[in-house]
């Protein structure tokens, strides 16, 4: 029974910081590339970032958030990670984190379609206000 947790949303100001976490459990959390996505109400998930397999050796991220979130990974607490700074009232969505069984040590195609996923947890809801 795979489960996804988030944890970390909550209510910040713009220029503000917050740390999701996402705890996997009932899978093998070495072998799957995780991933954040965010919606908001009426709009399908948007990808946000991606870490590879294993190490996570390969990282990815939406244009709009590059130099401000970092994805990260504890293999042994089966946790995923994103560290958001600078953040932005655009930036207020229900952020998801997803699994996908991963091929190898780098991120594969697709890595940035919610199409290519094969787990997901019930979302955190961040809102950054103005």
């Amino acid at each position: 029974q795979v489960q996804l947790v988030e944890s970390g949303g909550g209510l910040v100001q713009a220029g503000g910081s917050l740390r999701l976490s996402c705890a996997a459990s009932g899978l093998s959390f070495g072998a799957y590339s995780m991933g954040w996505f965010r919606q908001t109400p009426g709009k399908e998930r948007d990808f946000a970032a991606a870490i590879s397999g294993w190490s996570g050796i390969s990282t990815r991220y939406v244009d709009s958030v590059k130099g401000r979130f970092t994805i990260s990974r504890d293999n042994a607490k089966n946790t995923v990670y994103l560290q958001m700074n600078s953040l932005k009232p655009e930036d207020t969505a229900v952020y998801y984190c997803a699994a996908r069984r991963a091929a190898g040590y780098f991120l594969a195609r697709g890595s940035g379609s919610n199409l290519e996923y094969d787990y997901w947890g019930q979302g955190t809801q961040v809102t950054v206000s103005s």
